[in-house]
């Protein structure tokens, strides 16, 4: 007899070079240089040349600092976007941005520069600032590579270039021909430490301590004429405020027209106050038993008088409807040059917008008491003095939410100073702004109402900054008669002059040699003009960035696609559709997409000052730039997300299984030729073309949700189809058939068909998300005629029947079997558990049925074995009308090469351990 056969040696074990271990932190930079070196994202762009264009605008990040988690969430999340619309057949451009003006890189070359700064020029210090920003976005350009994401990163629009500041200056010229910008003084955020004027987006809200004092207001006029029983009283009207510091510019007391005021008695005094907040102000202030003298609506109070507790100035009462009884008195104390409501009523009543307040926050001289002391320390001497003069009834402090500047963190304080202003109600400017929003599609849908409730009660849009790194606003003034100079054609003209020179030409140049050739003052007709040194606001800079859907090849204006996190909603979402509604009469994006913020996981905000923050290096360097592309897969991006070492070891886990399905079938697609190996459809398997009909619902579920940005759905539904159908039940069964059958034989080229077709198709349709791991994979995956060199420059399959029309039914009778096998599955563990059986292998299972289901065991009765993984398998018709299992021994001798029972052992001379299968496998194989 000839030597021992090694058994190992003819069994069709899968082999592959493709590792099991990912090493994702070693080989993705090796990948991101050979897309890099292959030129990748041109390639894709050109393979899609003369299709439908699908365009993500990306909203520029700041160029300041490292990228963070969000950072990454929301590049990750445009990157997913536009890959899948690329493989769903659309020319989708990619063009990365960068925000490079504005406050907060001015603060931090202030302090890089420190003393030094006095003595520079403004173009050095902007030389500066232009550095820092090409710095960082230097940095954040490989940082978003290293995340796997495709673009131009070589040939960014950077919103400090001299194309994009003269477009700004054009969007800008457009609102001047609708006479849309005023310059006026008016209320606006201003932060005394940075010494500008802030927007509504760089405002964030956080806690503060503030004092909450009730003061008394004299009255001058004679109320006792209207009502007698105020006689011979001493009236005082009472105020309650938590800003103290105000008080030296109030000019007016408001009321409400409709509520109820009472004149109440308290120790000889009498008290004007709403009716509605006696008991609870009378509880605060320690009043026992008020006496109501006389009771009057509130519009009965306007045009009376009152003396300003220690101004030697009237204080006027006015009604105003913004008065409410939630708190204080129902008389309000008003100050119009510090507040936005206040700024209204005085306005409407025709008092002056006072604000002795300068730009470090400090009083001016004609503040008699307090000049020269910044507000906020001028709170406790305003009240110590008060409390001398009796007119300070009582202080505590409360803890409310108060404006902080979104760069220094300070608090922040309402001032009126000159700013140039885009008037919001101009020519419909609001409602159209309004009427654009519902135009748009957002994801999620409550974000369309939270942004047109901003839009609706937002203040005139102010677009000036007391800064210096950013685009100056081409506005001049007269210095014979003081007044303004600038329209729609000098700022086209500067716009002309920062395209070929950039913004920095500014400070270099005099007026008139930005001004058109002639220009005069058009209130005296003088030529002596000087230049404002305002620069516009960053956010109408960023809102700007739509001119580079006209100016980029390839696209065009509008966007299919903005998507940024929640807080965008009052910045660059709402510069940017302003901006579009005046310039183009609609939104600039067709869709519009929230992502959340970034916790911990127990839940709390990230941030370094906590020490809780994660930066997105240490991750990639631990497990892989590919574990944050699936941890913002398997997310609800639009709600706060959280992260931290146990979610990311789960998230390892589930790439593990991922990973290790498409290894699998790749070792077992070793030696299969897709162009000449594959049987026709219809010779395929029943069991293998239902792998892959139940694949094909699977994908359809995947190209929805990717169709509806639901990355979760598309991560989920891979991975249950991996974990579940695949390799817990499909691969199992068929393993034998592909390990023991012939290497050509129809039963395995049917199965490494099925298996083929999954690999191919999941590595397609995961490729937008698990972008390094699909390349790599699709790189071992079989050659076949068409088969493109990256994944990346293939396309999702369309959809596709693989039962024909006998496929209902077929389904219908897999169903049955199914659950036919799970009561097995459940009966073989108890044989096992009795000590009946080892391994599955070992039994018999007979099925005692009748009625429809026992003619369907008997229609699959010869791949019972397989599919159950066990030896063999009987079908008895009969029984009680319910499903009969029978576990027992399976006959004969284990096959030593497929380990199935068989008693066709022993009876091959050449390989008496073999069963019938092997012996015949093994002769027709081995010489």
């Amino acid at each position: 007899m000839a030597e021992k056969l090694d058994v190992k040696s003819t069994l069709n074990l899968p082999k592959t070079s493709f590792a099991m271990k990912a090493s994702l932190a070693q080989k993705e930079p090796e990948m991101i240089k050979k897309w890099e070196a292959d030129g990748l994202y041109a390639r894709i762009l050109e393979s899609k040349e003369g299709r439908p264009t699908f365009i993500l605008h990306d909203g520029p990040p700041y160029a300041n600092g490292h990228i963070h988690l969000g950072t990454t969430l929301n590049k990750i999340l445009k990157d997913f976007i536009v890959k899948t619309k690329a493989m769903q057949g659309h020319y989708a451009p990619y063009v990365p941005g960068w925000d490079c003006h504005g406050l907060p890189i001015e603060i931090h070359v202030d302090k890089q520069l420190g003393p030094k700064k006095a003595s520079m020029t403004t173009d050095e210090i902007r030389n500066e600032c232009r550095q820092y920003a090409l710095k960082f976005i230097d940095i954040q350009r490989n940082e978003f590579k290293r995340l796997g994401i495709l673009g131009a990163w070589d040939k960014p629009y950077l919103t400090m270039d001299p194309a994009y500041e003269a477009m700004v200056l054009r969007y800008l010229a457009d609102f001047f021909d609708r006479n849309g910008v005023y310059k006026g003084k008016r209320p606006v955020h201003w932060c005394i430490h940075c010494e500008t004027a802030l927007a509504e987006a760089e405002i964030e809200y956080r806690d503060k301590t503030s004092p909450s004092i009730y003061v008394r207001f004299p009255m001058i006029s004679d109320v006792a004429a209207k009502y007698p029983a105020l006689a011979g009283k001493k009236v005082f009207a009472l105020i309650w405020t938590t800003t103290p510091w105000t008080l030296p510019a109030n000019m007016a007391i408001a009321f409400h027209p409709d509520y109820e005021y009472v004149a109440a008695a308290v120790d000889g005094d009498v008290y004007i106050l709403a009716k509605k907040l006696l008991p609870a102000v009378a509880a605060e202030l320690g009043w026992s038993a008020p006496k109501v003298l006389a009771t009057f609506p509130g519009k009965e109070m306007e045009g009376l008088k009152a003396r300003h507790p220690f101004v030697d100035r009237e204080s006027v009462f006015v009604l105003a409807e913004y008065v409410t009884l939630e708190d204080g008195t129902g008389a309000v104390h008003t100050a119009p040059g510090h507040g936005q409501d206040d700024y209204r009523t005085g306005t409407a009543y025709g008092i002056d917008i006072y604000t002795p307040v300068d730009d470090e926050g400090k009083f001016t001289p004609d503040v008699i008491r307090y000049a020269g002391v910044d507000v906020f320390t001028a709170n406790p001497l305003i009240t110590a003095d008060m409390k001398k003069d009796g007119t300070l009834l009582k202080e505590t402090t409360i803890s409310h939410s108060y404006p902080h500047c979104w760069r220094c963190k300070n608090p922040v304080i309402f001032r009126a100073t000159e700013q140039w202003f885009i008037s919001m109600d101009k020519d419909g400017f609001r409602d159209a702004a309004r009427a654009a929003i519902r135009a748009v599609r957002w994801i999620p849908e409550w974000a369309q109402e939270r942004i047109d409730s901003m839009v609706a009660g937002r203040p005139d849009w102010c677009i000036s900054r007391q800064r210096s790194w950013g685009v100056p606003i081409p506005a001049f003034a007269c210095r014979a008669c003081g007044a303004i100079v600038a329209d729609a054609g000098i700022v086209r003209h500067v716009a002309g002059i920062f395209e070929k020179e950039g913004s920095d030409t500014w400070y270099r140049k005099e007026a008139a040699a930005l001004l058109p050739a002639g220009t005069k003052c058009p209130s005296c007709g003088g030529s002596d003009l000087r230049k404002e040194m305002n620069i516009l606001d960053v956010w109408f800079e960023s809102g700007a960035s739509q001119n580079v859907l006209e100016r980029e090849p390839g696209h065009r204006w509008p966007a299919d696609v903005y998507i940024e996190g929640h807080d965008q909603h009052r910045g660059w979402f709402q510069s940017s559709l302003l901006i579009g509604v005046r310039v183009k009469g609609q939104s600039p994006f067709g869709t519009c997409i929230t992502c959340g913020f970034i916790l911990d996981e127990q839940g709390r905000a990230m941030s370094k000052s906590q020490g809780n923050a994660i930066e997105p290096g240490e991750i990639i360097a631990r497990s892989g730039a590919e574990i944050l592309r699936l941890w913002v897969a398997m997310l609800n991006y639009k709600e706060d997300a959280r992260f931290g070492r146990e979610i990311e070891q789960r998230l390892v886990e589930a790439y593990r299984k991922i990973r290790n399905t498409w290894r699998f079938l790749l070792g077992n697609l070793y030696d299969f030729n897709p162009d000449t190996d594959a049987p026709r459809e219809d010779e395929l398997l029943d069991l293998d073309r239902w792998i892959l009909e139940q694949w094909e619902d699977v994908a359809r579920r995947i190209r929805r949700a990717y169709e509806e940005y639901e990355y979760h759905t598309v991560v989920h539904a891979l991975l249950d189809f991996f974990t579940v159908d695949l390799s817990a039940f499909y691969l199992d069964v068929v393993k034998d058939r592909v390990y023991c059958s012939a290497k050509k034989s129809p039963l395995r080229r049917s199965a490494q068909t099925a298996m083929f077709e999954v690999l191919r198709r999941s590595l397609l349709l995961a490729a937008p998300v698990l972008s390094f791991t699909a390349d790599e994979v699709w790189a071992h995956a079989p050659a076949y005629t068409g088969k493109e060199g990256s994944v990346h420059l293939g396309e999702f399959d369309k959809e596709k029947n693989w039962l024909g029309a006998a496929g209902p039914a077929f389904l219908d009778d897999m169903k049955s079997l199914l659950e036919v096998r799970e009561r097995v599955l459940k009966d073989l563990e108890k044989a096992r558990a009795e000590g009946l059986i080892g391994n599955s292998l070992e039994a018999q299972v007979t099925l005692k049925a009748s009625g429809p289901q026992a003619d369907l065991l008997e229609k699959y009765r010869d791949e019972l074995p397989s599919l159950f993984i066990v030896s063999a398998a009987a079908v008895e018709k009969g029984g009680a009308g319910e499903l009969e299992v029978l576990i027992g021994r399976a006959p004969g001798a284990k096959c030593e090469r497929c380990w199935n029972y068989s008693t066709f052992v022993g009876q091959s001379q050449s390989h008496p351990t073999f069963c019938a299968r092997c012996d015949a496998v093994v002769r027709t194989a081995v010489p």
